[in-house]
């Protein structure tokens, strides 16, 4: 990582032998290492926070993404019910006009009307009543 080598060391040794004396040269070099070590832990400690909110965010975006396609799913069958599964269970179409009547329609005298099988329902002239409730209105 730094590419010190044994020379570089041991030059650095003999700087803090001479300028810390044999004396103070032992504390130094442990309390060093105590920060050092410190250091490495917040680092390694930090990282981990990270990666853990990093996972929780994509965990927490999947979600997200699960639920508006959840969401987009119940919207399109509520527009478009799906396709009947059973053909044969749907009810025939009624025929077309013109189909019951013979192939030589030609020959039918003009004056001949066709009436449907069934007349339409009348509209209904009955107007709906609101809804009215016991309790009144919150503003």
């Amino acid at each position: 990582m730094f590419d010190i080598g044994f020379t570089e060391l041991l030059l650095v040794g003999l700087v803090a032998l001479m300028v810390l004396g044999p004396e103070r040269l032992p504390g130094a070099v442990r309390t060093t290492g105590l920060w050092v070590g410190r250091l490495k832990r917040s680092f390694s400690n930090i990282k981990a926070e990270v990666e853990r909110e990093i996972g929780a965010d994509e965990i927490r975006r999947q979600l997200h993404n699960e639920r508006i396609l959840d969401l987009e799913r119940e919207m399109k069958q509520s527009i478009m019910p799906p396709p009947a599964s059973n053909p044969a269970a749907t009810p025939p179409s009624p025929p077309s006009e013109g189909a019951g009547q013979p192939a030589n329609a030609a020959s039918s005298s003009p004056g001949d009307t066709v009436t449907p099988a069934a007349n339409p329902p009348a509209p209904s002239t009955e107007t709906a009543q609101p809804l009215r409730s016991d309790r009144p209105s919150e503003p």
